[in-house]
């Protein structure tokens, strides 16, 4: 907890509404990917946060919203504070408010509390945030933990798409949002065959068969108007039908489907399976239509860097320790990285005449000897940050573009595990046989 909020006072700013590259959308877009994994990483540590009482304030003020009329309020507050951690914390909002003339264009968040550590100890935070995508309410409350529903909503995709798999054994109702996958419900089904049974009429037969499929059809129409219709409005940008039989078609062109959701349809998709696998499928054949996703064009990224590999074309590499010489090369076109990546950047500095060195160490390593490792002399740290956070400041620098993946899906799972959750597709071969052979990632603990 402690390494989380190593400073008493920090601002993260939505770095899409800094890029200088406004006109290149492939730009504004690694911007975007970039600011909404800080806000992500912000989020995880200000959940983690704890206070006595209701010392932990939470300000959300979106950008039609009046500082003046917030920092009277705050002012008005501190008088009538029950304690002094209350008052020092309402003036750490004041003062921070004070920084702002006017509300940046989507708005200001700002956290302040006396937040507990370990071992009785506590220490002051105040974070501001000016946000990659505008806040929508108004917020301020004191707990004795932070509020950042507000901050969460920002991470939510504008583009959700809704799927239905149908075939004679059942139907699945899902979601895809960004890289998000979401089951909302499996429906199965015990439809009459095509063939009668002895002893019934085929006229009688075909009748009842035809009954119940039109049931079935009504009864999935049904559940599509409760998944996807809200307040009386579709909650879905587009929807996908997909199936291995008839049925998908049907349902299209069916007037049981709610027309609301028949305007919606994107297409229809024939897949090999129902139910999980299905669904899989279909987000894989829908890749023309689903081109914003975020978990398509991850999946299509990390298999392009798969390719390469399997065709071994030496334009590729991967690891801490190889990644990051083809980047200080230049040689990186594309720098993929997990954004669960648990490695740190160290710089020790050597006390007799302050050279630098840079070392990688697992995050939960605790015990580090502080010694210059190319002379062996004593070194002190200079600097100590994830690697993640300093590629999403320094990799543009090298000439490379950051893309940060999940683990979620199967491509992206292999490639943090097996892979060591950082790589790159390279714009010319680099020969790392060269280089010393060391261990990649030092993560012993003693």
């Amino acid at each position: 907890m402690a390494s989380a909020f190593a400073a008493s006072s920090t601002t993260a700013a939505g770095a899409a509404n800094s890029s200088n590259n406004s006109n290149n959308s492939n730009s504004n877009d690694d911007a975007v990917a970039v600011a909404a994994w800080k806000v992500k990483r912000l989020v995880a540590q200000l959940d983690e946060a704890r206070g006595g009482g209701t010392s932990m304030i939470s300000l959300v003020l979106p950008a039609d919203g009046r500082i003046d009329a917030v920092n009277h309020m705050l002012v008005e507050e501190y008088g009538k504070a029950a304690n002094i951690k209350s008052r020092v914390n309402r003036l750490s909002v004041f003062k921070r408010l004070k920084l702002y003339p006017k509300l940046p264009p989507n708005g200001l968040a700002i956290f302040s509390g006396t937040v507990e550590l370990a071992e009785g100890k506590s220490k002051q935070l105040t974070i501001s945030i000016e946000p990659f995508k505008p806040l929508k309410n108004y917020l301020y409350l004191c707990d004795s933990r932070f509020h950042t529903d507000a901050l969460k909503a920002l991470l939510t995709t504008d583009t959700e798409v809704g799927f239905i798999v149908v075939d004679g054994h059942g139907a699945l109702f899902g979601t895809l949002a960004g890289d998000s996958r979401k089951v909302l419900q499996k429906l199965s089904v015990d439809l009459p065959k095509k063939h009668r049974r002895g002893g019934q009429s085929a006229q009688r037969f075909e009748r009842l068969r035809d009954e119940r499929r039109h049931n079935y059809v009504r009864k999935v129409a049904e559940l599509a108007t409760h998944h996807f219709i809200a307040n009386d409005r579709v909650i879905v940008s587009g929807l996908v039908l997909a199936g291995y039989a008839a049925f998908k078609a049907e349902l299209a062109q069916s007037d049981l489907l709610d027309p609301r959701l028949r305007a919606k349809v994107i297409k229809l998709v024939d897949v090999a399976y129902g139910g999980e696998n299905g669904f899989n499928q279909a987000i894989e054949l829908c890749q023309d239509v689903l081109e914003n996703v975020k978990f398509v064009q991850e999946k299509k990224l990390i298999t392009r860097y798969f390719d390469e590999v399997a065709q071994d074309s030496g334009k590729y590499c991967f690891g801490v320790e190889d990644t990051m010489h083809a980047l200080q090369l230049g040689g990186v076109e594309t720098l993929i990285v997990w954004e669960g990546l648990d490695v740190e950047r160290y710089v020790f500095r050597r006390r007799s005449d302050g050279v630098e060195e840079v070392k990688y160490f697992a995050a939960d390593v605790r015990k580090r000897d502080l010694i210059f490792e190319s002379t062996g002399e004593e070194a002190e740290v200079a600097e100590r940050v994830s690697l993640v956070e300093w590629l999403t400041e320094h990799s543009k620098d090298c000439g490379a573009s950051l893309e940060l993946v999940t683990d979620r899906s199967r491509e992206g799972s292999q490639f943090a595990k097996g892979f060591g959750g950082i790589g790159g597709l390279l714009r010319y071969k680099i020969e790392f046989g060269s280089m010393e052979d060391e261990s990649d990632v030092d993560y012993s603990s003693d």
